[in-house]
């Protein structure tokens, strides 16, 4: 089977993916009235499993809504201890280098990997091991934010842009 780790995230115009309060409410800005879901249904179909840091775990226990996802999610964390009994049976919390979290998680037969939230996508980028960004751009700026995509990089990438869409 084929491995591919994935992003598709939103950013502000400045490139933002969370307000100055660690936020994402202002993804919602923007009227969507028909509820395009930006390619998200297609996406998550072809995905075996979702990684992503303790933060973004904990924003999403945080919500008030069932848990969205139908895939196994692994956590990492250099901090968390174990997941949250609520949540055992939907994350699995994992720990070692990226290379050996990969490994780890191959190993379980999941190969299409979405990656997600803000440190652990800029971490991937570092190591190169992101395949494919899917990147929704909201007009919106926000000016002042916690979390830049793609800050502090010592080297640039070049990439093609496979398709574009404005909706």
């Amino acid at each position: 089977m084929e491995k591919r780790n994935s992003v598709f995230i939103a950013t502000s115009l400045d490139g933002y993916i969370a307000d100055k309060n660690g936020g994402i409410d202002w993804l919602h800005s923007i009227p969507n009235p028909d509820n395009i879901d930006m390619g998200y249904g297609e996406f998550i179909s072809q995905i075996d499993a979702l990684v992503m840091g303790r933060t973004t775990f904990e924003t999403i226990c945080g919500f008030d809504m069932d848990w969205p996802y139908e895939k196994p999610l692994f956590v990492l964390s250099n901090t968390l201890k174990e997941i949250p009994k609520d949540y055992k049976d939907k994350a699995y919390l994992i720990k070692g280098t990226l290379t050996e979290i990969l490994e780890q998680i191959h190993q379980k037969g999941c190969h299409r990997l979405y990656i997600d939230g803000g440190t652990t996508i800029q971490e991937f980028l570092k190591e190169d091991l992101i395949d494919n960004l899917v990147i929704t751009t909201i007009p919106i700026l926000l000016g002042v934010a916690v979390l830049h995509c793609f800050q502090n990089y010592q080297m640039s990438w070049n990439l093609n842009a496979l398709n574009q869409k404005c909706i």
